[in-house]
């Protein structure tokens, strides 16, 4: 058997996010599935460079998987996007050291999460339409306290299994690609579960003049994710790119 990195994207918007879920479909179940009748139903495990949430959509996602040697790249990628919905498309699979892991080996990741302030049917379920005008100064001046190595459990998720929420951010930043579009694009070396969406919730919040920027400083040092907002649509957020 050779290990594989597969890179694929996915609209998330019909599944119950990345992850297997015993009772509802995940893009792990499809991709599996669909793997495994490629090869004569031999069940086919994958494992993906992180974990999306309902809703949330991958640009760009990396999985591993160990399977019979592929010949043939184009004809194996030309096979599995016939078989796989429209929704999930494979762009690349390369051979890797037995050893090289999706997940752990990943050196950062990017999301990017996007707002229109006007309706427009092309972009439901892919932004989140919030039609009041946002301060993005105030928001990239509160952006700025995430940066470096700190802890974000007042922006994760409570109760999760993870042994730590010390995170190191990179970059996070607001940017305007038009008078009615922006997003946020923020990369890190690990993210907590609905990190990113809590983090865009709790920006807005600042960006509507509700909440001061400098106190983002001040709703990480507690480490209490009531202090932060409820978090944004998952609609709306994307991982954007993995490096290795």
């Amino acid at each position: 058997m050779q290990r594989y990195f597969i890179e694929l994207a996915y609209n998330g918007t019909d599944f119950f996010g990345w992850q297997r879920q015993p009772r509802e479909i995940s893009v792990q179940e499809v991709i599996e599935e669909q793997l495994s009748k490629l090869h004569s139903n031999t069940p086919i495990k994958v494992l993906g460079c992180g974990r999306t949430d309902t809703g949330v959509h991958a640009k760009h996602f990396i999985l591993h998987t160990d399977l019979p040697e592929i010949k043939d790249k184009g004809l194996f990628l030309n096979k599995m996007n016939k078989m796989l919905p429209k929704a999930i498309v494979f762009y690349k699979v390369y051979e890797v050291d037995a050893d090289k892991h999706a997940r752990f080996d990943a050196k950062s990741r990017t999301y990017r999460y996007f707002i229109h302030r006007e309706k427009n049917p092309f972009l439901v379920d892919q932004s989140w339409l919030l039609k009041k005008e946002l301060n993005l100064d105030k928001m990239n001046e509160a952006a700025n306290y995430l940066l470096g190595e700190q802890d974000f459990t007042s922006l994760s998720k409570a109760h999760t299994d993870v042994k730590t929420n010390i995170c190191n951010i990179t970059k996070a930043k607001w940017v305007k690609v038009s008078e009615n579009d922006c997003y946020f694009e923020i990369t890190a070396n690990r993210f907590l579960r609905n990190m990113v969406r809590a983090t865009v919730g709790t920006l807005v919040e600042i960006g509507l003049g509700k909440v001061q920027p400098e106190e983002m400083k001040i709703i990480l040092e507690k480490k209490d994710r009531q202090v932060a907002a409820i978090s944004a649509p998952a609609g709306g957020l994307f991982l954007w790119e993995v490096i290795y």
